[in-house]
């Protein structure tokens, strides 16, 4: 497996499609992995680059013991890309990895050909915060049944849970493989996040998505978002939920290549 040593730590990244085609960045949401991207690495790589990765304290990369922060898990995307020679790239998250994209695109402007924000937020407000501490409960507990049974009414829609039941209750088996201490650590890393006063310092072309459905990570946050960020696009997608990757990937990987190839290296 592809590991490199990016400020005193190991990352594990995946590379898929074309070596001289434009690079688009996937950054994981706090539960995911870079397999959780399965429908857009198919899609995205027969056009681009797709670079994956897992960042601090997920899976399959380091979980030092320390505090975490946005800034260094910014600071640890712009090593990776050192370490893979890559001097530009489409930025993409979702959740966790929008709010990383976000800070990402804030320190390294001259390094993010553009930004695409999905079901992300810029600070965290009290009911967030709650939800979040009823996460971070189940992981103190390492339990991974009552972290799937949290977390999961607030990640999918309605429609999503019903049709995919058994799926969905197959991910204890993966929960129980989380480091539930790294996990504590991410997100107290999230609960310390309030950029939307520098969300005007973004420059990047930015493209921001939204779940119509999404309960956690309400549209008030992406709307937020979008009045900041200068010259922002906006979507709100029909019937999806906080995981719009997963319950609606034609329409998410549509609107991540219309946009990257809008904003794509012209030689």
């Amino acid at each position: 497996m592809p590991y490199v040593q990016v400020n005193g730590i190991q990352l594990y990244y995946e590379l898929h499609g074309p070596e001289n085609a434009d690079v688009i960045v996937l950054s994981n949401g706090v539960l995911m992995s870079t397999a959780s991207w399965a429908y857009q690495t198919m899609e995205l790589a027969k056009h681009f680059r797709v670079l994956l990765y897992d960042c601090r304290g997920m899976w399959k990369s380091e979980h030092p013991e320390e505090v975490y922060s946005m800034e260094l898990h910014a600071d640890d995307l712009a090593g990776l890309l050192d370490e893979l020679q890559i001097k530009k790239a489409h930025i993409v998250g979702i959740s966790y990895g929008s709010e990383i994209s976000m800070m990402f695109a804030i320190k390294y402007p001259n390094r993010t050909q553009s930004l695409i924000v999905a079901d992300g937020v810029s600070q965290v407000d009290p009911l967030l915060k709650a939800f979040g501490d009823t996460w971070v409960s189940a992981a103190k507990l390492k339990n991974a049944q009552l972290l799937l049974e949290t977390t999961k009414p607030l990640n999918f829609s309605e429609a999503y849970l019903l049709k995919n039941k058994e799926v969905l209750d197959g991910l204890v088996a993966k929960y129980e493989q989380l480091d539930f201490e790294a996990f504590v650590r991410l997100m107290n890393c999230f609960f310390d996040l309030n950029i939307t006063s520098r969300l005007k310092e973004i420059s990047a072309p930015t493209l921001v998505l939204v779940g119509e459905q999404d309960i956690l990570k309400t549209r008030k946050y992406s709307d937020r978002i979008v009045g900041e960020i200068p010259n922002a696009e906006y979507v709100v997608i029909p019937g999806a939920g906080h995981a719009a990757c997963l319950e609606k990937p034609g329409i998410f990987n549509t609107l991540i290549l219309g946009f990257v190839h809008k904003n794509k290296e012209i030689f």
